[in-house]
């Protein structure tokens, strides 16, 4: 895959990057009054990328109209103009608008304004951003994938770089990110400076927001907002689509419905779902589905090649059990999400089908921590939600869907492991891959031990079994994943980087469609 692409007047990201700020304020008409006009909030960002569309974002300081136009060329010369959604309080001044009728196999520029709601004609100075179409003939995908960022009391230290993964995966020109959870750890509060024994120090940025933890749907919303402090991040999300869905700590650590919460939470759990899921639509530009407006899960296909299949790891979920206790049969996704899926891979014509699960399936967590992940713990045939993805995966088998990977984070650690019947207490499925990537930046671990019901091979782990269980940040051991699809071989070839971008493993694999 080249670094610049050119087609019909493109530009690479790189060069967009640095020719955006003499841009930015082009073709917008200059507003008559320039005092007190409305001020964007936390950038710009794009996501969903799908057929001829794509949805934007952005965050203003008042309630106003978001205003976009777009155009194949960054002197927006041809611009197409759409008003988008109002930002108002009820939604935290944000909003977002949907792009259709893009052209495949482009470079979009689009930039964003908000026009005052109480004055018409009043626009805010506009920010910049771009995203790429697939190609309709199915041209070479990137994409880059993982989470776990600004977690377990380790924030934003600008001493420190930042979180600089995300200036590492912006030069990799992917098409878009796949992030698997954790953009925000909304019950980690964090001290303006962490010490570690051996002298170390971390100083956070802190804000209100991440000064306490999270209950009420201002207290999330600042969770999402903090990332925008960062000058990678928001550069990242200018540039870059981003396919979302969550973890645990968007609400709160090892959440499932129902949940009893400690002593420290004045909310009962399903308000703090609530609101936790209202400040994630908030900050996510997705596409959402007007039958089932609440719903996180969806499919994002992008061109022929690859399809990715978002799922919702939390708000179907039975009950976290201890390993002694799971039962025969019990949910992760729920009946309603896994007739979805199987419904939705089925249908799937892309050859490449890509399963983002916020949690890994290799992962026996201790049993301190209770069933959080799909594996049950214990070597027999599949129980608890071990049972639901049994099903799933025999499915899969059963209705020759070839082609599947899965990709997952949560375990802030990266891996590669294949699943293979013949070594497995379950049957009935194909052999599979798993890419573990994480964490973007907190801290990190070393691998659990596996369960055996799937017959796990553990080919690559980022971090030893020898080294102690949580290692801090100061080192930057954070990685990310990259795939590349090859149009003309359809091979995917599958890369662990760490934050320098050196590849550290890669599996090369071959399409049996």
């Amino acid at each position: 895959m080249t670094s610049t692409r050119t087609e019909n007047g493109a530009v690479s990201r790189r060069r967009f990057l640095q020719r955006s700020a003499a841009t930015v304020a082009a073709g917008f008409a200059a507003p008559a009054i320039a005092r007190n006009r409305p001020e964007i909030r936390d950038g710009i960002q794009s996501g969903d990328v799908a057929g001829d569309s794509a949805v934007v974002w952005s965050r203003c300081d008042r309630p106003a109209r978001l205003i976009v136009e777009w155009d194949i060329s960054d002197s927006f010369r041809n611009a197409r103009r759409l008003a988008g959604a109002l930002a108002a309080p009820g939604n935290g001044f944000a909003a977002t608008a949907r792009l259709t009728g893009l052209p495949p196999g482009q470079t979009i520029f689009w930039r964003a304004a908000f026009e005052d709601a109480d004055r018409p004609g009043l626009m805010s100075a506009p920010e910049t951003g771009h995203l790429r179409t697939h190609a309709a003939a199915g041209g070479p995908v990137r994409f880059v994938f993982g989470g776990d960022q600004v977690g377990a009391g380790w924030g934003i230290d600008p001493g420190r770089g930042g979180m600089r993964i995300y200036e590492t995966m912006l030069k990799a020109e992917p098409d878009f990110l796949i992030h698997l959870g954790d953009r925000i750890y909304s019950d980690a509060p964090l001290k303006k400076v962490e010490t570690w024994p051996e002298g170390r120090i971390w100083r956070n940025i802190v804000t209100p927001a991440k000064s306490r933890i999270a209950e009420t749907v201002e207290d999330y919303r600042g969770c999402y907002s903090y990332n925008f402090l960062d000058d990678h991040y928001r550069r990242f999300a200018a540039a870059v689509p981003q396919l979302c869905t969550w973890d645990d700590h968007e609400v709160t650590n090892n959440w499932w419905p129902g949940r009893k919460r400690k002593e420290r939470y004045r909310t009962d759990t399903a308000t703090l779902v609530d609101r936790g899921r209202q400040a994630f639509f908030d900050y996510t530009p997705m596409r959402r589905n007007p039958a089932n407006p609440t719903a996180l899960h969806r499919a994002v296909r992008y061109g022929p090649l690859v399809e990715v299949f978002m799922l919702d790891t939390h708000s179907h979920r039975a009950p976290n059990r201890r390993p002694d206790s799971a039962r025969d049969a019990e949910p992760m996704l729920g009946p309603a999400q896994a007739g979805w899926f199987k419904d939705a891979l089925a249908k799937s014509t892309a050859l490449w089908k890509v399963i983002a699960s916020s949690v890994p399936i290799e992962v026996r967590t201790p049993a301190s921590w209770r069933q959080d992940k799909w594996a049950d713990g214990n070597a027999g045939a599949p129980r608890g939600r071990e049972a639901e993805l049994a099903d799933i995966l025999a499915f899969i088998k059963g209705r020759r869907i070839r082609d599947t990977v899965w990709v997952a984070a949560d375990v802030h650690y990266g891996a590669a492991v294949q699943f293979h019947p013949d070594r497995a207490a379950a049957t009935g499925f194909d052999p599979f891959w798993e890419f573990i990537a994480g964490p973007f930046m907190t801290s990190t671990r070393r691998p659990h031990r596996m369960d055996p019901t799937f017959g796990p091979e553990r080919v690559f782990a980022t971090t030893a079994n020898g080294v102690p269980e949580t290692i801090t940040p100061y080192d930057e051991l954070f990685w990310f994943g990259q795939g590349d699809i090859d149009p003309a071989t359809g091979a995917l070839t599958m890369t662990i980087r760490d934050v320098s971008g050196k590849a550290i493993y890669t599996q090369y694999l071959e399409p049996r469609t």
